[in-house]
């Protein structure tokens, strides 16, 4: 009985030893599976499928982690390319289109009303643009001429409302000095304005002008 008991015995700690062995070269194993050496690159798809290979996940399973993984990386890339287009930079540079836009759109003199108009025109695109051209022609000009009127403007405070890669909204708030042949006092007046601006081929453009 003493015989069989200690054949036992030796039989489970071989088992044991066995076992340990076989533990430790799997993990030795996974180890190598995961660590690949810098002489054999793997991509980043083969690492997470042997890393599901090593640990028996599905094939599906694992199709759908490198798809996640491809996923995670265009998004940050995109999204890194967008927040570059709408970061402080952009915004500074909105600002400034939208401020020179505004203070040239307000301010002309009868002397120099083509020069003015066209000064303008030049921070202008689309629809607003072809109604700067009519309003300036039908009601600003004749004005202008008649009675003189003189008037300048200069953005006091301003804030960027929207941003995005290709659109704009800034709100601005300004102070205009109008004088004419009538009150040659000059008169203050204080407003506020949404810009809308558009880019267009890199250029900061307004393409809608509403007081606020």
């Amino acid at each position: 009985m003493a015989a069989e008991r200690d054949g036992a015995t030796r039989r489970w700690a071989d088992q044991d030893v066995e076992s340990g062995v076989r533990a430790v070269t799997t993990e030795q194993e996974v180890d190598e599976v995961e660590e690949p050496t810098a002489e054999e690159p793997v991509s980043l798809a083969g690492r997470v499928l042997r890393w599901c290979a090593a640990r028996g996940l599905p094939l599906l399973l694992a199709v759908l982690l490198v798809g996640a993984a491809a996923l995670s990386a265009g998004l940050y890339f995109s999204q890194y390319r967008t927040d570059q287009q709408t970061g402080s930079a952009a915004e500074h540079s909105a600002i400034a289109a939208a401020s020179d836009g505004t203070v040239a759109l307000l301010s002309y003199s009868p002397d120099s009303l083509d020069r003015d108009f066209s000064a303008a025109k030049a921070h202008l695109t689309g629809d607003f643009l072809s109604y700067y051209n009519q309003f300036t022609q039908q009601i600003v000009e004749p004005a202008a001429k008649q009675k003189g009127v003189k008037t300048s403007a200069a953005v006091v405070q301003s804030a960027v409302s929207e941003l995005h890669p290709d659109r704009a909204v800034v709100l601005l708030f300004i102070n205009q000095t109008t004088t004419s042949t009538e009150k040659p006092d000059p008169s203050l007046s204080a407003s506020s304005v949404l810009v809308t601006l558009t880019k267009v081929n890199g250029a900061w453009l307004i393409s809608k002008f509403d007081p606020v």
